[in-house]
């Protein structure tokens, strides 16, 4: 009973950092049976406990892991990149369709939602002359 005791309360110990786990962003085998010394068959009556043990050493679900590897670094900085290529790729876009739209002051800054209600009006004024 003693020996049991020492077991649950030496158990949390070992776990009390579960990032020290994963802290290298892959999932790996740790041998959760040599943390858990409780036995398969459930005997005395540890049963429950040794099973609560065990869902902490399970396999990772694929959610899960796809959470810790966009918490690192590396990847907040690779995806950071990747979107300010696209926000620059997007910008360049307006940049060259605002240069296709007749304004009054041709060099008028207009907002992007301008730009697209300024390219609708255009096109269908096009389309209104080609009709005619």
């Amino acid at each position: 009973m003693l020996n049991s005791e020492q077991t649950e309360l030496d158990l949390p110990a070992a776990h009390s950092e579960p990032d020290s786990l994963f802290s290298s962003g892959t999932t790996q085998d740790t041998g959760g049976e040599a943390l858990c010394p409780q036995p398969r068959g459930g005997g005395g009556g540890g049963g429950e406990a040794g099973e609560g043990m065990r869902k902490d050493v399970q396999p990772l679900s694929r959610e899960e892991r796809r959470r810790r590897r966009r918490a690192t670094a590396k990847y907040r900085t690779a995806h950071a990149t990747r979107e300010r290529i696209r926000v620059e790729a997007f910008n360049m876009a307006f940049g060259e369709l605002r240069k296709l739209l007749p304004t009054l002051p041709p060099d008028k800054k207009l907002s992007k939602i301008e730009i697209l209600r300024l390219a609708i009006c255009y096109i269908s004024y096009l389309n209104h002359v080609l009709d005619v």
